[in-house]
């Protein structure tokens, strides 16, 4: 096991090397000067010239990213052109908003999507079979940005019952998390109902129940164990997709999160902040994987870590 990890801590660096090369180069081949958004486009040229010397930014591309990649080995993430600011401190400021939705929404579907994938997979080709498709597909095709607006309008602006935006209370966490959740377990749901029907016609189920065992204990000790092998996996690749729709989420719900200050940054081309804040994101993303493989291993033993 600790072979396992030590590789997989290795295989990490060449995959946050080569995601700090793309998101360097996309920023600064775009289109655009980061110094109108600080001094104007009015000022003199020769201020210009000094601001761009300050930020290194009159350097080559090659050099400012070797600057940036040397800073970064040594936990530096640089000062935020903008905010004039540590990039570290703004994300240690912004990440707990993220993991928090991100935390809640993922516990939200798993919670739904089980029970029931493994109603359907129970009552298969049964009326509530059909409902249990019918809604996760419509939960797949549901734009997340859209769910979230329908349940703002609903339950923040008609009913009153949450507030529409801000960050702080439950009553703020429940109708992101719920958006990302819902969204999440549409697709979750259907993988626990393929997963146990395949694992239900095993051998070894049709055996515990000619023992007599109820078939409660049969589905609950048997079967859905054998039948989250798949989905931990599933739980891995399912990291990405809740912080990614973290992102979005946080600015329909005005959540001062990683999310919110990557598009902040990105608009106003806050170099730092923005490579910064992808490497946090990418890293947590790396290790979300690689918890969802160590637990893999852990829920089936007959797996072998090489």
């Amino acid at each position: 096991m600790l072979r396992y990890v030590i590789k997989r801590i290795f295989f990490l660096f060449p995959i946050l090397l080569g995601m700090t090369v793309v998101v360097f180069l996309m920023l600064h081949l775009a289109p655009g000067d980061p110094i109108d958004l600080i001094v104007g486009p009015n000022v003199t040229p020769e201020i210009r010239e000094n601001i761009r010397h300050q930020y290194g930014l009159d350097r080559p591309l090659p050099i400012q990213y070797l600057h940036f990649l040397g800073n970064l080995l040594k936990g530096d993430l640089g000062t935020s052109i903008i905010q004039h600011r540590p990039v570290a401190e703004i994300i240690i400021q912004r990440f707990p908003v993220t993991l928090e939705l991100s935390v809640a929404g993922l516990l939200i579907s798993f919670l739904v999507a089980i029970p029931i994938g493994v109603k359907a997979a129970i009552k298969r080709n049964t009326l509530t079979d059909y409902i249990c498709m019918v809604t996760s597909l419509v939960g797949i095709s549901m734009p997340t940005f859209w769910l979230g607006l329908m349940l703002l309008y609903i339950f923040a602006y008609k009913l009153r019952l949450f507030p529409v935006s801000g960050y702080g209370t439950w009553k703020h966490l429940f109708l992101p998390a719920l958006t990302l959740g819902f969204t999440d377990a549409a697709l979750t749901a259907r993988m626990v109902r393929s997963s146990m029907l395949e694992v239900i016609r095993q051998d070894y189920i049709r055996t515990a129940r000619s023992k007599g065992l109820s078939e409660k204990l049969v589905i609950n000790r048997h079967a859905l164990k054998n039948a989250l092998i798949p989905i931990i996996t599933l739980l891995g690749l399912r990291i990405g997709w809740i912080m990614g729709g973290s992102v979005v989420l946080e600015i329909v719900f005005t959540r001062p999160g990683l999310g919110r200050m990557m598009i902040e940054a990105i608009l106003a081309r806050d170099y730092p902040v923005v490579q910064g804040g992808m490497v946090v994101l990418t890293t947590a993303i790396i290790l979300g994987n690689l918890f969802a493989d160590l637990l893999y291993a852990i829920v089936d033993p007959r797996i072998k870590l090489r």
